[in-house]
């Protein structure tokens, strides 16, 4: 994740915070990363990321290098992945959890990365840009660090588009009026604004792909969705006294009689960066 955020958010800064709630954070990451509807938007990006064997790769914002092992797959050994991360206890982390690919894990700022112009053929930025306070100034960096030709892929969340069914409406708007900048950032509209960034940017062949996620059981939304998962702690919720416990309830409720619902967005936008 990347520092200079609008809102500090536990994925926001990992690095300070606690070691408890850093292993907590840590441990969601990589469960976020097996979930089926994280792992179906990730095959959309995949295609539209276009990875070949030979190929040098950037993740920027590589958390535990889940990703940037799977592309080094996908360019095979002649072929370099790297793996960029600010935070120096998720970079450690993605250290250990090593395989032996050709991955090479740093730590750095998206927004002024230590990378010569024209190094990579291609860019994976997964649910980064949402956390940073210039996104358009991060675009460009990963724009210069792109050989002309090379392909861009972003890939964020629209949290105004999450939506559930099976509990009180009016509870669900007060818990998300106070989710805003402690359990989700608060540019809660990055995935929608980033094919607009894209072609004012000057890629080229720019697409959008809308990936809405479903969540039929609490359970599997817990694992994306932080205001429906009661091990977040009582502290970075934001609500007024008694509204976490009385919405956990009503999840709890709606997931025992089969009505839980939730959905959200996620997009896609993959772009070619021009010779000009």
């Amino acid at each position: 994740m990347e520092p200079a955020q609008k809102e500090r958010t536990p994925f926001a800064d990992i690095d300070g915070l606690t070691a408890q709630m850093s292993e907590i954070v840590l441990d969601a990451l990589t469960e976020m990363g097996r979930h089926s509807e994280i792992r179906r938007v990730r095959r959309v990006a995949f295609d539209k990321l276009r990875p070949a064997a030979g190929q040098c790769l950037l993740d920027a914002g590589s958390g535990a290098g889940d990703v940037a092992r799977l592309l080094a797959t996908e360019i095979g050994p002649r072929g370099e992945v790297i793996a960029l991360d600010h935070s120096a206890s998720v970079t450690a982390a993605a250290v250990r959890r090593h395989d032996g690919s050709n991955v090479r894990y740093v730590t750095g700022d998206i927004c002024r990365m230590d990378l010569p112009g024209d190094c990579v053929d291609g860019v994976w930025c997964e649910r980064v840009l949402q956390h940073v306070d210039d996104a358009d100034r991060a675009i460009a960096e990963l724009i210069r660090v792109t050989r002309p030709g090379g392909r861009i892929c972003l890939v964020d969340t629209d949290w105004a588009s999450l939506a559930f069914d099976g509990m009180p409406a009016g509870l669900g708007e007060v818990v998300m009026a106070h989710a805003r900048g402690h359990l989700t950032p608060r540019r809660f509209d990055m995935g929608r604004t980033l094919r607009r960034r894209l072609v004012a940017a000057g890629l080229s062949g720019v697409s959008a792909t809308p990936v809405t996620c479903f969540f039929a059981d609490p359970e599997s939304a817990a694992v994306v969705l932080p205001m429906v998962n009661p091990r977040v702690p009582e502290e970075t919720w934001g609500t007024p006294p008694g509204v976490r416990d009385e919405w956990l309830a009503c999840v709890e409720a709606a997931g025992a009689s089969g009505t839980f619902l939730a959905v959200l967005t996620i997009w896609v936008v993959a772009g070619t960066v021009t010779t000009g």
